[in-house]
């Protein structure tokens, strides 16, 4: 079945839809505009990601960009932009999904050991890219600071979630902001006993790198986690930490990303929580008994009665 749009724009062509509300659109729109203009086929060969970092903006902007057009997100306007060029081809839009090291025919098994594969490559080649003296200077300013925020959007949103839950745990007072107002306006109250940390996997997503801006123009001490070391977010950054480069293979980024993060992130949970470890180990004690009566026991052992 053909994904519904919101408003088919009375027949129009998706090129006279953009050219139609061109003149209203935002900066970051035009460019995505300007981006599919030159390359009509690149909303079938790119994943929502790619094209946001082609057109220099953010996947919700391009989300933003689909709506105005009145599909109800890229996935609808992918297909849309397939048909209109004869290129809905579906083994075509697998791989241009989901990579071409997965084929919709795989069995489960093959599947699961491709995953583990590039997993594995993934945390390794993060691994080796690290450096470690940097990764403890920024675990021992985020244990002195008075407040830490953490920025993220999308994917990167969730990991920069479950960064703060692990460090407001061991008494850091984090919060995490992936709402560009909300977070702007926590990065302004900043200072220099602060400490502001985006993520972003490529280091372009324009809500990240506004954020960090204005923490560090507060006075923050700020770090980037991103697997471009010259994108703006890094440039923006007192410490840069390097993740793995998302793998051609595997759609969309958020599949081959998520673990590199989080692995950069744990390493800066546990460090941290070294430098605490007094304060880290009581906070999380009490914390696992503020929990536990939710918890339900595990089932009591039932003796065997099937025997002779």
């Amino acid at each position: 079945m053909v994904p519904r749009t919101r408003d088919i724009g009375n027949g129009l062509t998706i090129a006279r839809r953009i050219a139609d509300r061109r003149r209203t659109m935002p900066a970051a729109m035009s460019r995505i505009a300007d981006v599919v203009a030159d390359h009509p086929a690149a909303p079938v060969e790119l994943t929502i990601t790619e094209l946001a970092d082609r057109a220099g903006t953010s996947a919700a902007t391009v989300t933003r960009f689909c709506r105005a057009l009145g599909f109800d997100g890229y996935t609808q306007f992918r297909v849309g932009v397939a048909s209109e060029i004869g290129r809905g081809d579906a083994e075509e839009s697998w791989h241009a999904d989901m990579g071409r090291e997965l084929s919709a025919s795989d069995e489960p098994g093959k599947i699961l050991q491709t995953l583990l594969n590039l997993h594995v490559k993934s945390l390794q080649s993060t691994a080796r890219g690290l450096d470690l003296d940097a990764v403890l200077r920024a675990a021992d300013a985020i244990t002195a600071a008075r407040h830490v925020d953490i920025y993220g959007v999308g994917g990167s949103g969730v990991m920069a979630r479950e960064f703060q839950g692990r460090l407001y745990r061991i008494g850091v007072n984090a919060h995490c902001w992936s709402d560009v107002h909300d977070g702007l306006t926590s990065a302004v109250l900043q200072d220099q006993s602060s400490v502001a940390i985006g993520i972003s996997s490529t280091g372009r997503t324009e809500e990240t790198v506004q954020m960090l801006s204005q923490a560090q123009s507060a006075g923050a001490f700020t770090v980037a986690i991103t697997h471009d070391i010259d994108s703006p977010l890094a440039a923006l950054a007192d410490i840069s930490l390097a993740t793995a480069e998302p793998t051609a293979y595997l759609r969309p980024d958020d599949l081959s990303v998520k673990h590199s993060q989080l692995l950069v992130l744990d390493l800066l949970y546990v460090l941290a929580a070294q430098q605490t470890f007094g304060v880290a180990a009581t906070r999380l004690a009490a914390s696992a008994m503020a929990v536990a009566p939710h918890r339900r026991a595990p089932r009591a052992h039932r003796p065997d009665t099937t025997g002779p």
